[in-house]
């Protein structure tokens, strides 16, 4: 079966999209609209979709063989594995995770703004978002490749995790180069001139020092017309 995308489009009509680069805000962006405005908050990729459907196990809608990325975790050696891919795989399994997601996502943000407006923090592709979206319903937040490399750990979610991971290598110095090569591949600059030439209404964060939050908040909030 095919859904015209005008169909969809009317089923995501209080849906509101943000999506760009690390670092620059996004999920601090989704979580403060979400509550002050009073919006469903739906989180990056697994956080917006039920888990038991999107992991293998009892409830799972996943087969290894029409999703062998979102499926990647059940089937990697181990953790240490993980960080040790090369950029090229990382970068690959990265793409075909969003993907693989888009449908599951997209299905289930229909299913919950029905009657309540939602804001997610989205990977759905901008060609994707062109069809199913509004310009006043998608925001693209950027940080420079740079900022987006440099300052990827310092955030607290899972990047001790990760930390840990590499620094428990047999060559901890090689997996730190070789994590930052990654980075550099998934934060490129043509990934960022890519969101940057979308059409997509953008804003860009250049300031790691001033606590912009506020100001970053107003200027989206009108651009999604909840002012």
């Amino acid at each position: 079966m095919i859904i015209d995308d005008a169909i969809i489009k009317h089923y995501l009509r209080n849906v509101f999209f943000i999506n760009g680069t690390a670092y620059a805000g996004k999920s601090t962006m989704v979580k403060m609209l979400a509550d002050k405005y009073g919006l469903i908050h739906c989180g990056e990729n697994y956080e917006c979709v039920p888990g038991g459907i999107v992991r293998p196990g009892e409830g799972s809608l996943l087969t290894p063989e029409k999703h062998p990325n979102l499926s990647y975790f059940q089937t990697m050696k181990d953790w240490q594995e993980f960080v040790s891919r090369t950029p090229e795989e990382y970068d690959d399994w990265m793409q075909g995770n969003i993907r693989e997601l888009v449908e599951f996502e997209i299905t289930y943000l229909m299913s919950i703004s029905q009657s309540q407006k939602v804001i997610v923090d989205t990977n759905i592709p901008a060609d994707v978002l062109h069809k199913i979206a509004d310009y006043n319903q998608v925001a693209i937040m950027l940080a420079p490749p740079a900022m987006s490399v440099e300052h990827f750990f310092d955030r607290t979610d899972d990047k001790p995790f990760l930390l840990e991971q590499i620094n428990g290598l047999k060559d901890p110095e090689w997996g730190m180069a070789n994590f930052r090569a990654i980075l550099e591949r998934i934060n490129s600059q043509e990934r960022y001139d890519e969101w940057l030439d979308s059409g997509f209404f953008t804003v860009i964060r250049r300031d790691t020092v001033t606590d912009t939050r506020m100001e970053t908040m107003g200027v989206l909030a009108e651009h999604f017309g909840l002012e």
